[in-house]
């Protein structure tokens, strides 16, 4: 029978697979939902609903590797379940309902990627954190990457959030319209949401210095920035007075 360490293992090297499959399809073809959405993807749901389903097992399951690891006592990794919570409780109960669209645009079929790779990713997180791992002594706190990874992950989390919070004010409630975003970063990027988010899951891979951190982040960026791409190549083609000057994830860079 198969140790809970070696399943650990496995998974944790498949998500690093997948990234690069991810990463290469996703040049060729766009995640299909929201200004990509096409036929031939099965059933669609409300895009509230499916941001729901998608991301709470991110949130639970770490919850359940904390109340059933043998290391949820110390202090590090109490702040480490705080920090990722935030993200998710945002991301699971407060983001979809900010949401302005209502049409049924999310296919299942990615709604059952999602949460099958939050769970794997919640579990390789928790897991390490409140069992595998060493103990994390209380001078994490001052240790370089926990306060260089706090820093960047907050850094990601506020670009995050800011620009969402512009891409919603780009319509009314239940318009589906598109409109070119400014404010923020999208002065240098076309997606500085996604940007946020990669520059999020980077820091969390530092702040908990583990390989499931840095696993995550790979997987944020394999299947982020071929997304920004997308959506870049999308302004350009459908707004003629679309900056030119803006980069499509990296500012300045790409």
């Amino acid at each position: 029978m198969l140790s809970e360490k070696l399943i650990y293992n496995i998974l944790l090297m498949l998500i690093f697979i997948i990234s690069i499959i991810v990463f290469v399809a996703l040049f060729f073809m766009p995640a299909p939902y929201g200004k990509f959405t096409r036929k031939g993807w099965g059933i669609r749901i409300n895009p509230r609903i499916a941001w729901i389903v998608m991301e709470s097992p991110a949130a639970f399951v770490i919850l359940i590797c904390f109340f059933t690891g043998n290391r949820k006592t110390g202090p590090v990794s109490a702040v480490f379940l705080l920090i990722w919570m935030l993200h998710y409780i945002q991301r699971t109960f407060i983001y979809p309902f900010l949401m302005r669209s209502k049409k049924n645009t999310f296919p299942i079929l990615i709604i059952l990627f999602s949460v099958l790779f939050n769970t794997i990713n919640g579990y390789l997180n928790g897991r390490h954190i409140f069992y595998f791992s060493s103990v994390y002594k209380n001078s994490w706190f001052i240790d370089s990457r926990f306060i260089i990874g706090t820093a960047i992950f907050f850094t990601g989390y506020i670009i995050n959030i800011y620009s969402d919070h512009l891409l919603r004010r780009l319509r009314k409630r239940g318009e589906n319209r598109y409109r070119i975003p400014y404010g923020g970063f999208f002065k240098f990027i076309s997606s500085p949401n996604y940007f946020g988010e990669i520059i999020e899951w980077i820091g969390w891979a530092l702040l908990t210095w583990s390989l499931a951190g840095a696993a995550f982040a790979v997987f944020t960026a394999a299947n982020l920035v071929p997304r920004a791409v997308s959506n870049h190549k999308w302004y350009l083609n459908n707004f003629p007075e679309y900056p030119k000057e803006r980069k499509a994830i990296v500012p300045f860079i790409y």
